[in-house]
């Protein structure tokens, strides 16, 4: 990810920030004002999503801190760790959520009131504007924790569906005369918990799946040993390893020259390979390249 690429992950951070926190503030003022409980668990969910953009922000800015002594690998796992964070924080909200809807089962309720129903909507079109430019922005400039707190966005908006589901029915439980409807509010923060707490497990499995040296697929890896067959001096590429570090790359590759080659134009084709792939490709960060000499049965 190039200085641009790392601004614009700053940027779609910031827009997460500012308008979770917008959200978060309407909707918990507007659910405390038409007493709803889904709307108050909505608005929960929004100001835990500003907890997990502001992770998102200190990740992006510490995995782009060039590589040092003690992490000669660069930092880009630190987005991986912001979306384990953002995950956790989740799980978090959800149980709480859900456990005051429950209780809100046993207690005497009465509807929210109409603007409840507005708040819950706008919600859901601002929180399905915000996952779709985050999520292409993620995965335009390769940010797994952008992608991951793109998709906090989504879980909001199934979240405000079901709010607005919750409210819309017990307006009209009360409007109608049916008691039972007027319960589909706190039914419905229930059911927003549950949303919650399953997408975090989602991101909390992809999040390690990348934290534990998670390698590109072979399909996906397929370009790089192809423009590393291409360079001149490299007869086959024996294995090429590509361990993801956040949003770059580095790849391990060994590559079979002629054996009669001496020590230093061997070290010369290495030189190529590596230069290679790391100016063809902008999410290639450092390439380690193994010379094996080149036998036709496969051999090295």
């Amino acid at each position: 990810m190039n200085g641009d690429q790392i601004r614009q992950a700053e940027t779609g951070a910031w827009v997460g920030i500012v308008g979770n926190l917008i959200l978060a503030v309407i909707k918990g003022v507007i659910g405390v004002i038409a007493d709803s409980r889904a709307l108050v668990a909505d608005a929960v969910h929004s100001a835990s999503d500003v907890v997990g953009s502001l992770a998102v922000l200190i990740g992006v800015r510490v995995a782009k801190a060039p590589p040092d002594e003690d992490h000669p690998y660069g930092h880009g796992k630190a987005e991986s760790i912001a979306a384990i964070i953002v995950s956790v924080l989740l799980v978090l909200v959800g149980l709480e959520i859900g456990y005051g809807s429950f209780e809100a089962l046993f207690e005497p309720v009465r509807a929210p009131g109409v603007l409840a129903v507005v708040a819950a909507l706008v919600s859901m079109l601002a929180k399905e504007g915000m996952f779709r430019y985050k999520y292409r922005l993620g995965k335009r400039i390769g940010s797994q924790a952008l992608i991951a707190n793109a998709w906090e966005h989504r879980s909001d908006v199934f979240s405000s569906i079901a709010a607005l589901i919750g409210i819309g029915g017990a307006v009209l439980g009360e409007r109608f005369h049916i008691s039972a409807l007027v319960y589909l509010d706190p039914v419905a923060g229930i059911l927003v918990s549950l949303l919650v707490i399953r997408m975090a497990i989602r991101l909390a499995k992809e999040s390690i799946h990348y934290t534990l040296d998670h390698v590109l697929h072979e399909e996906d890896a397929r370009e790089l040993v192809e423009a590393a067959k291409g360079v001149e001096g490299v007869l086959r590429v024996d294995e090429l390893r590509a361990r993801e570090h956040g949003f770059y790359v580095i790849v391990d590759v060994k590559v079979a020259v002629d054996p009669r080659m001496t020590v230093e134009e061997g070290h010369g084709v290495g030189k190529a390979v590596k230069k290679t792939l790391i100016e063809r490709f902008d999410h290639v960060s450092d390439v380690l390249v193994h010379i094996n000499p080149y036998h036709p049965n496969g051999e090295t």
